[in-house]
């Protein structure tokens, strides 16, 4: 199973001749290439897989996958299934 996780785009720069940027998940800073959405700008959503910004969506739709996503960690929590 794949998963994309949404995230803010706070910082665009280039490295290594591509575009890249910093991406908040929700107060963790992570890494990503914004080479296959080169229409993003600080200050969008984008669901990130492997390392790559694959789609923007709004922030509303951030927010509700960002709920689901907790959900379902809740879940796991209650049924003992949290990784160690």
């Amino acid at each position: 199973m794949c998963l994309g996780v949404p995230g803010k785009i706070v910082e665009i720069y280039q490295k290594d001749n591509m575009r890249m940027c910093q991406i908040d998940f929700g107060g963790t800073t992570r890494e990503a290439c914004l080479d296959f959405i080169p229409e993003a700008n600080v200050g969008d959503f984008t669901i990130i897989h492997v390392g790559f910004a694959i789609s923007l969506l709004s922030e509303q739709e951030a927010m509700e996958t960002l709920a689901l996503l907790q959900e379902i960690a809740d879940i796991d929590e209650e049924l003992g299934l949290e990784s160690e």
